[in-house]
Formats: structure tokens, sequence, C-alpha cells
């Protein structure tokens, strides 16, 4: 209906008429049928309709004739196409960046915390949503069946840890399900222990061989990373362990030093590092010093036995060889003790100052922090090796007969060449020359002396056999073997001991038979004596 206003110059009135639905028929009819067309019609019709709407699209209507696909219309598309190609090809390189950074998150997370029941989690540190992440690796009790047996799929367990009814219920705890489980899990400890190859086989693993595998496992890892940081402690912190820091630090605050200055030599038994001195109030400290911290993790502590046993300044002491510290500390008096029964008598030697537990503080052989060579690694021409020869023979005579001590570890690396003059060092391990075995020791500290020398081109020099006589004062007949044996038979004989070296705590051989020959002694005396009587009674 439409409102047709009529006007009148005495008044309006409002008239409404009719009008014609314009769609000839009423909205709320039926719809008349449309008719069936094929699908090629329908393809046809629409790609023309296509085509129809991109020419009458081409132009802008009331406006001249311009094309909208334009060169710089086209160029912009082009730049954002590119842009945001741009664009997403970095969101994804970001993406695999963020999960390398996750990943190796994961790996620290999972070094620090080991085997420990108490782990932390670098969870707040990942950069990738766990959602977004896209390791979709399942657990080893989802997958261990992936590259199995086919024929033989495992089968779905309810929350009650059973599958199937009746006679073919099956639970979790099956025996071949849980040795097919044991088999794959097999991949999982650590790539040290050897499994071998089990990959794709159809192997099964009982649950105790597991179990034992497994308890075997983590033995060996601990093992391997007690070794480690026994190793990393000794060696790679030169063994400067915290208590040996606090030592130090202590020294430092005594002014006895001023500064620790760094490592001047490494070795199997000890680090050397050199310092500056302070002052003392009983004595005058040197301008430079060495400490000498034997390293508190060394098994090698546990050959020394023979060294400490047989030497009676430290009988009394209880070896203990799953106590190192207390090996090591009678190991640092040792050497402390025999520096200054060395340089009493004028062998040139380091001068011992402190003892502190397993840290000893040495006068510096050297000059500027720069330690003097040893006579292995010393440019002599021949004079000076000749010279050395001889004052290395002189030094071993004035300390076997004077000293009473024997080097048992003398050789090249432990003789200092400094200021024209060798220097003996590194004497922890002499013995006093009443050992059970001191002339052991003093015929191979000769036999490397006459090796070392006798390369270097000087002449004159006695083999070991020649020089060892010159030391003792004896006349030992003989070569290789036989000449050891007749050391050993003298180390055990009676004019030996009774010489005034003798010592209660030495030669158990000795003694015991001394004690057997007095008990047949007193027995024979009895005897008498009651035969005595009995003539007199008659």
């Amino acid at each position: 209906m439409q409102a047709i206003q009529i006007t009148d110059k005495s008044e309006q009135v409002a008239v409404l008429t009719p009008q014609a639905n314009p769609w000839g028929v009423s909205p709320w009819g039926k719809t008349p049928p449309v008719a069936p067309c094929s699908l090629e019609d329908v393809m046809s019709e629409e790609l023309a309709k296509e085509l129809q709407s991109e020419e009458e699209t081409g132009y802008v209507v009331g406006e001249p004739q311009v094309l909208l696909t334009d060169v710089s219309l086209t160029e912009d598309a082009m730049a954002t196409d590119r842009e945001s190609s741009d664009l997403l090809l970095a969101q994804m390189l970001q993406h695999e960046y963020d999960q390398e950074h996750d990943n190796m998150l994961k790996k620290e997370e999972a070094k620090f915390n080991g085997d420990s029941k108490v782990s932390i989690s670098f969870s707040n540190y990942r950069t990738v949503h766990p959602a977004l992440d896209g390791d979709d690796s399942s657990s080893d009790d989802e997958d261990w069946l992936d590259d199995g047996d086919k024929d033989d799929p495992r089968p779905k367990f309810s929350r009650a840890g059973y599958s199937g009814k009746g006679k073919n219920i099956t639970t979790k705890h099956d025996p071949n399900i849980c040795e097919r489980r044991n088999a794959a899990r097999m991949e999982n400890f650590p790539p040290e222990f050897d499994t071998g190859d089990s990959h794709g086989d159809k192997i099964r693993l009982p649950n105790h061989v597991y179990n034992k595998l497994k308890a075997h496992s983590m033995q060996e890892g601990k093992r391997s990373q007690r070794v480690h940081e026994k190793k990393e402690h000794s060696t790679a912190e030169h063994a400067v362990d915290p208590k040996t820091r606090l030592i130090m630090y202590k020294l430092i605050n005594a002014q006895i030093l001023d500064e620790v200055n760094g490592i001047i030599s490494t070795g199997k038994e000890s680090v050397v590092f050199h310092a500056n001195g302070g002052r003392m109030p009983e004595r005058t400290m040197p301008a430079e010093c060495a400490i000498k911290v034997f390293k508190t993790t060394l098994n090698e502590f546990k050959n020394r036995e023979k060294y400490i046993r047989g030497d009676f300044r430290y009988f009394k002491d209880e070896f203990k060889k799953q106590n190192p510290r207390r090996i090591i500390k009678i190991w640092a008096e040792k050497e402390m003790d025999n520096l200054k029964r060395m340089r009493r008598f004028g062998i040139r030697c380091p001068e011992a100052i402190l003892l502190r537990k397993h840290v000893l503080v040495l006068s510096f052989i050297g000059q500027d922090h720069v330690p003097a060579p040893k006579l292995k690694e010393a440019h002599l021409s021949p004079d000076q090796f000749n010279d050395a020869y001889v004052q290395c023979v002189e030094a071993m005579k004035t300390l076997h007969k004077h000293c009473g001590l024997v080097h048992a570890d003398l050789s090249e690396y432990n003789m200092l060449w400094h200021q024209g003059q060798v220097w003996f060092i590194d004497v922890s391990q002499s013995v006093d020359y009443t050992h059970s075995h001191a002339f052991e020791f003093l015929l191979r500290d000769c036999t490397n002396v006459y090796q070392f020398f006798s390369r270097q081109g000087v002449p004159g020099v006695k083999n070991q056999y020649e020089l060892f006589n010159e030391i003792t004062g004896l006349n030992l007949q003989g070569e290789g073997a036989e000449f050891l044996a007749q050391i050993q038979e003298y180390e055990k004989h009676e004019v030996y001991l009774t010489n005034d070296q003798a010592r209660k705590d030495y030669a158990f051989e000795y003694f015991f038979d001394k004690t057997t020959k007095e008990k047949e002694r007193k027995r024979e005396e009895a005897k008498n004596k009651s035969s005595d009587s009995e003539e007199n009674g008659q």
C-alpha cells in the first residue's frame, strides 16, 4: 500500500490507494519447481558468471575507465604477498629455534637432576607452550610394541588393568607382555651399559632378569659418577678442594703468605703453587715460597704402604687404606721430617717452613716466579753433566751415611739444576736406612742414576752395582737377581741388625729367632740345674 497525498486550498486529505505486488505473486505462495540440469551445465554456467563478474568489476562505474590491475597496484599486491610469506618463514624459524632452546633446557635439567629424589624443573624458562610442542614422543609403555610382532598386538587395558572378558581376560601383569615390555625398556639404559642390539627382534626378558640388569646399571652409574667426581676434585681443580682452600685462606689471613700466584708444577701425588712469603714471629720468611698440596683422592697411596710400615718413625701410626686423608697427612709429615734432616747435614733441598695437615710450605727453588728446571729438562754442557754426576753421588753418600736415609725414588725427575748445583726434591717416600727394604730402594736409585748419566755420555759412570757398593761400603758380588738376593739376605743378617742400626720395630724374623734361641737357652739352663740338684741329692 502506498500513501498518496491530495492537496487542496481549503484542506489536505490523505487517501490510501492499493498498489500492485512487484513480484507478481504472493511472497507466501509455493515455489514453482525448478527444472533439473546436469552438473556440466551448472559448472559451465558458474564459470560464465565468474568470467562476466570479472569483466564487470574490471571497470569502476561513474569514473573514468581505469583498470584495477594497474602496474602499481600489482606491485603493491606482490609486496604484500612477499611480506606475508617472509613473516611466515620468520615465525617458522623462530619456532624451530625455540624448540632447540627447550630441548637444551631438557638436557640440562636431566643432567642436573640425575638420579636424585629431589629434582628441579626449567619449565618456566621454556619458550614454546606445551600445547604447541611438536614432540609427540610417547612413553615407553605406549610404544614398546610399535616395531614388534604385529600379529600379536598389544591389548588395550582398562583403568582397572585388564582387557577382555571371561576366559580371554588379560591383565597388565601377563608374563608375555611384561617380558616384551622389559626388552623394550633396555634401550633406556645408559649408553655405556652394553645391552646389545635387540631392535626388531622378538626378545623376551623376565622380570627378575630385568631387575638385576637395572640394579647393576644403577650401581655402575653411581660408581662412574663417584670416580668422575673424585677425578674432578683431585685433577680438574688441581687438588684444591674446599678444605685445602680453607687452609690456604688461613695462611694468608695469618700473614704467613701474602698471596698465592699460580701452579708451577703438577704430579701424580701433589700440586705445587707459587706464593709470596709474608712474615712469621719466630723466623724470617723467604720472599718466594712453594706450597705443596698433596692430593687427597689418589688410589696410588694404597701402594705406599711399604714406605710407611717399615719406618720406625711412623710405625705406631696405623696404616688405613680406607682413610686417604690420614695417609696423606703421614706422607706430608715424612716429607717435612726428611727435608729437615737432609738440610741439617748440608744436602741441597727445599727448606720446610710450615705444615698444615696435607699442605706443606717450602722455600722456592728458582727465581722471579720461574722454577728451577729438572735435570731431565735442563740444557747442560758435558762438563756440567759431569759435575752434576759427581754432586749426585756425593749427595747420595751423605744421605745414606750421615742422614741415615734412602731417597727411594731418585731419578732425573726429582733432581733440580739451580745455580750450578743439584737439588733433591720429593722425599716424602724416603725411608730410614734401618727399613727392611732400604737397600732394595737404594739399588733402584743407583740404577736410575746410572741409566740417566750414561745416556748423557758422562765418562767414568759406574754401574748400579759398583755405585751401590761405593755408597754402602759393602762388597757384594754378582748381578741382577743374584745381587738382589744378596741384598735381601744381608738385610736380615744379624750383623746388620746389631751394628748400631737395629730398631726394635724391625726384622720380625731376626727377633723371632732371637727369642727362640733365648727360650732354648733358658730351657737348657733349667735342665742343667735340675740335673745338678739330682746329683747333689744322691
